[in-house]
């Protein structure tokens, strides 16, 4: 079997991959075992020291690494800069702290001395998407690599270029073989490595179907998974909010990545004293947004990174009008982009509500109240995370327990921080990445006890 790369911007085939043998694919597992016997012994230090490393090869390829997300994938070049130096942060971050999050934590009981310790589990394989292809990797790779375990990737097979370039940064930092590997295999060989001895571990990013499908094959198997899978979030804007605030970043956290995103503001939830307002505002700003080639500086909005992608946004948009949402921009769809897009007067009921819209998108809901507000915000299967936007901060925080998400962003769009644990409720996952608690799903706290 083989995989193509197609420029989703003109169609053109970048590079084509062969998928591993059955043979091969068994000696990257056994490559990923023997490098764990050794590198889980290496000091602390020395394994930070690699990881600062990496973080230095990418800073020193922005441009180069970025252009392959680009043309891969259609990201606006300068997201896929903005990408990669991300991946540096997390890179620096968790080479400054590794040493405080896996020291040994002493607890007081009737021994003499009891603690737990914190020891690596083995081979984490790995399964990642192609909207963020650097970024997703990295923020599970850096504090994975750290605490000792091997990493397994299978990324999405329309970004084995990113994946190729990723691996290679680690063997240019000089992790030893086998520590980092990137597989090029189909789906269908996913349950194999799943059950394979020598994966201890899996954490997938993706949509809910392939989560699904991956945590029964972890269950059967019994082996850990961290899922990190879709959203739909809400961006509520209260009658006091700073509306030109509030448009600024709604822009962005729609927008970004050409909508692609799952923590992108999806259902903007708007109070009715304002709602007109803050809707034509937005309809302005993002008529402004610069379309076009994303190798481009210039460029703000993409294509989406295939066509069926773009297919999907476009049939939402069309049944969600049929249902009668109010077509207020764009609405247009060409091959593989999607013209930025706002529905205005959507309810409960419509596929632009009900959905998780992945893509230039935006729906308007207007509600009465703010107990209406957030009674609409939780009304969807999934629990990444919220904006909310008022000036009363003090009461904004109280809301926070009208929230099931993972994250409450007040004032800000949802974003992923390495110094904030990131993750879901309901069907956006299970399990959490980044911060201590991202370096802490792959370990096995052991208790040590002395008498």
């Amino acid at each position: 079997m083989k995989f193509q790369s197609i420029n989703p911007y003109n169609g053109e085939k970048i590079e084509e991959y062969a998928a591993l043998t059955k043979e091969e694919l068994n000696q990257k597992l056994s490559d990923s075992a023997s490098a764990f016997k050794d590198w889980r012994n290496q000091s602390l230090s020395h394994r930070t020291a690699l990881l600062k490393k990496a973080g230095e090869i990418l800073r020193n390829n922005v441009d180069d690494y970025a252009k392959t997300i680009t043309l891969e994938m259609g990201k606006p070049i300068s997201e896929s800069k903005s990408e990669i130096q991300k991946c540096a942060w997390v890179c620096d971050y968790y080479a400054e702290n590794a040493a405080e999050f896996l020291a040994d934590e002493v607890v007081e009981t009737e021994a003499s001395k009891s603690f737990v310790r914190h020891d690596p589990l083995g081979t984490v394989f790995a399964v990642m998407p192609w909207n963020f292809p650097f970024w997703q990797v990295f923020r599970f790779a850096a504090p994975t690599l750290t605490a000792g375990n091997t990493g397994l990737l299978k990324h999405a097979s329309n970004v084995f270029g990113c994946a190729q370039i990723i691996e290679d940064v680690f063997t240019e930092a000089g992790y030893p073989k086998g520590v980092f590997q990137s597989i090029v295999v189909d789906h269908d060989v996913t349950e194999h490595i799943i059950s394979h001895e020598t994966v201890t571990a899996i954490t997938l990013t993706g949509s809910e179907r392939a989560g699904s499908t991956v945590a029964q094959i972890a269950g059967k198997h019994l082996k850990k998974s961290l899922l990190e899978l879709g959203g739909s979030n809400s961006f509520i804007v209260l009658e006091d909010a700073d509306l030109k605030l509030a448009v600024q970043t709604a822009v962005k956290a729609r927008m970004l990545n050409s909508g692609q995103s799952c923590i992108a503001a999806k259902r903007f939830i708007i109070h009715e004293s304002v709602y007109d307002e803050f809707v034509s505002e937005f309809i302005e700003e993002v008529s402004k947004l610069k379309t076009g080639d994303p190798i481009l500086e210039t460029t703000e909005v993409g294509p989406l990174a295939r066509k069926d992608l773009a297919d999907e946004l476009q049939k939402q948009v069309n049944t969600s009008v049929q249902q009668g949402a109010e077509l207020l921009l764009g609405g247009n769809q060409d091959n593989c982009f999607h013209e930025p897009t706002v529905l205005g007067g959507v309810t409960r009921d419509m596929a632009a509500f009900k959905e998780e819209t992945f893509g230039p998108l935006a729906a308007m809901i207007k509600v009465k109240s703010v107990e209406e507000a957030f009674e609409l915000s939780e009304e969807s299967q999934f629990g990444l995370g919220v904006s909310l936007f008022t000036k009363d901060t003090a009461k904004a925080q109280d809301y926070a327990a009208k929230v099931s998400d993972g994250a409450l962003f007040i004032n800000e769009l949802v974003k992923s921080d390495p110094r904030l644990p990131f993750g879901g409720t309901k069907k956006s996952g299970f399990g959490r990445e980044l911060a201590k608690d991202g370096m802490m799903e792959f370990i096995n706290r052991k208790v040590v006890y002395i008498k």
